[in-house]
């Protein structure tokens, strides 16, 4: 059983980046169960989604507390929170470096960690944590909303999934096309590359 949680909040992509993600292993040959929690408010609430893939075995969709072994974070302090609950030492971390400022940081009322500090957290927790650019990645590829995309590539490029990246690609034709198939294409690209580099 291979358990990834992506997690972000409302409006980042997140959910649509973990149902590419189930669509390819199932292409793969792959049995998958997928959970979905939402927060308070549906933009700028806390999002999470449990993906569990297996090759011959169909579980529960929500993953057991320290359990996951991939977590893909859209947003710094997201994944820090999910981390401490559900990752552990052997947890393979895929974080986006920019924050998404809750209303209360952006109206002043909170003040936001500093992400720096937020990342070293989230190292000292596991023993691999890839962090990418992934909202300049996607401006790069056509648009910041790609960034989706992006650590969607990156996941599929670690290393670490029971899932080719050809799987990936051959999902990201059938689901979408015109620009928005382009931008999403060079986004994937983009992700696989960089988490190869780093």
């Amino acid at each position: 059983m291979f358990n990834v949680i992506v997690t972000g909040v409302g409006g980042q992509g997140n959910v649509l980046a973990s149902q590419v993600l189930a669509a390819a292993a199932v292409e793969a040959g792959c049995r998958v169960s997928i959970g979905e929690t939402f927060g308070a408010s549906q933009r700028g609430g806390s999002v999470m989604s449990h993906v569990r893939i297996s090759r011959d075995r169909t579980c529960g969709p929500l993953i057991p507390r320290g359990k996951a072994r991939l977590v893909v974070g859209f947003e710094p302090l997201e994944t820090l929170r999910v981390l401490m609950e559900y990752g552990s030492e052997d947890t393979v971390v895929i974080v986006n470096n920019r924050p998404n400022y809750p209303i209360g940081c952006l109206l002043g009322e909170d003040k936001y960690p500093d992400p720096q500090r937020i990342i070293e957290a989230v190292k000292k927790l596991v023993s691999t944590c890839h962090v990418l650019p992934a909202t300049d990645l996607a401006m790069e590829a056509g648009s910041p909303m790609a960034a989706n995309m992006v650590l969607t590539g990156a996941l599929a490029g670690a290393g670490v999934l029971p899932v080719d990246g050809n799987y990936f690609r051959d999902t990201i034709e059938m689901l979408f096309s015109g620009e928005v198939k382009e931008i999403n294409r060079r986004a994937f690209e983009s992700g696989f590359k960089a988490v190869q580099k780093g």
